[in-house]
């Protein structure tokens, strides 16, 4: 990860789906990068601990933001990516983040 006005990482996951009461799709992001994000959110969150995020998927850009889980972060897929990308729960992926830093 660098520390420039971005920080930029790739990761692999399974496509999660989330049954709460607003079902949605998630990938979770690796507990190595979660402790990296967690050094830097400062300079990212605007609140809530979610932090606003670019990610790319299949070539498919998007932005979004992370959500705070057992001590790493979720990226959550929204139904147009995921209709993009042709990805459903226990489909594995390739993505890369990048945290925009905002005061660093």
């Amino acid at each position: 990860m660098s520390s420039n006005s971005a920080v930029q990482f790739q990761f692999e996951a399974e496509v999660i789906h989330w049954r709460g009461p607003s079902p949605y799709f998630f990938a979770p992001i690796p507990e190595q990068y979660g402790e990296e994000i967690k050094k830097v959110a400062k300079f990212a969150t605007y609140g809530w601990g979610v932090i606003p995020v670019e990610a790319t998927i299949n070539g498919v850009t998007f932005g979004t933001s992370l959500f705070p889980k057992d001590g790493s972060y979720l990226l959550p897929l929204k139904d147009d990516v995921r209709r993009k990308c042709n990805l459903t729960a226990g489909d594995s992926i390739s993505a890369s983040v990048a945290i925009h830093l905002r005061g660093r």
